[in-house]
């Protein structure tokens, strides 16, 4: 069974394995090859221990974890970011491409939710590069798209879409364990 639970630093090494092969595995023709083929796991990992340990604006890193102890997939929140969308952001939420549709995803942003809930967020909102396939998890979760911007990236101009969860009680609706997820093995 998948455990969801808070992040340490030793679990670093690994989030940035995880992000760089999601990367890879998400992204090509939405970002260019050359700077996916040069993401660095260690630098990335590095970035995230220094995020556990400053806990930035209650900031807060979750690890799903397989039977055997090895991290499948990872999540961040914090306080929003920027004013004017939410108060809460899911800041990421990256499994590797085995552990995908098997419910984790959603562990991973009941834990966000709850945290965002828990340090005071009424709202939670995330970026999503609009491209991005997965795009669709969100809207399955009751989020729904209340802007776009373009961003510079990699050298190029990608566009992301701001989804917004308002109240809060919506996403933690969502994801939800029931007893139906549990016996697909979802839960």
């Amino acid at each position: 069974m998948i455990q969801v639970r808070r992040a340490r630093p030793d679990d670093a090494p690994a989030i940035g394995a995880i992000h760089r092969i999601a990367w890879q595995d998400s992204y090509p023709g939405i970002l260019p090859a050359s700077y996916l083929a040069g993401l660095d796991q260690r630098r990335i990992a590095a970035g995230y221990l220094r995020g556990m340990l400053a806990r930035r604006d209650g900031e807060a890193v979750f690890v799903a974890c397989a039977p055997g102890g090895e991290a499948v997939g990872f999540a961040s929140a914090a306080r929003a970011r920027r004013e004017g969308i939410a108060e809460g952001e899911i800041e990421t939420l990256y499994l590797l491409p085995d552990w995908r549709d098997q419910g984790i995803g959603r562990r991973l942003m009941r834990a966000s939710a709850a945290h965002l809930s828990a340090i005071g967020c009424g709202s939670a909102m995330l970026w999503v590069l609009s491209e991005n396939g997965a795009a669709w998890f969100y809207r399955h979760l009751g989020g729904r798209s209340v802007g776009r911007e373009l961003i510079r990236f990699a050298g190029c101009a990608v566009e992301q879409t701001a989804v917004l969860w308002d109240p809060i009680d919506l996403l933690l609706d969502a994801t939800a364990a029931t007893r139906e997820r549990d016996a697909r093995g979802e839960g």
